[in-house]
């Protein structure tokens, strides 16, 4: 997955501040690098079932938690749609 420097400058680009974790775009940005590091992952192994139903499990994730943006507040939703380049 990310390791803690990744993760970390993540966080800092979008909830401000390292400490700022639940700000629903910065689990967003998270899941998203996440999907695309297991993406990649499942593009070699094929038959890896596993990780293809965790990858499955984290897209979910973030469908909620972008559909739960678009409820209440739909600029920073745009805004962040806009900044990961996620097709929605």
């Amino acid at each position: 997955m990310l390791n803690q420097a990744k993760k970390a400058e993540i966080i800092k680009q979008y909830g401000g501040n390292e400490s700022n974790t639940g700000l629903p775009e910065v689990q967003i940005a998270l899941l998203t690098e996440n999907i695309s590091v297991l993406a990649k992952h499942l593009e070699q192994h094929k038959k890896d079932f596993h990780s293809r139903r965790g990858l499955m499990q984290m897209v979910s994730k973030r469908k909620k938690l972008l559909n739960y943006l678009m409820r209440n507040d739909i600029t920073r939703y745009r805004a962040i749609i806009s900044a990961l380049s996620i097709r929605k």
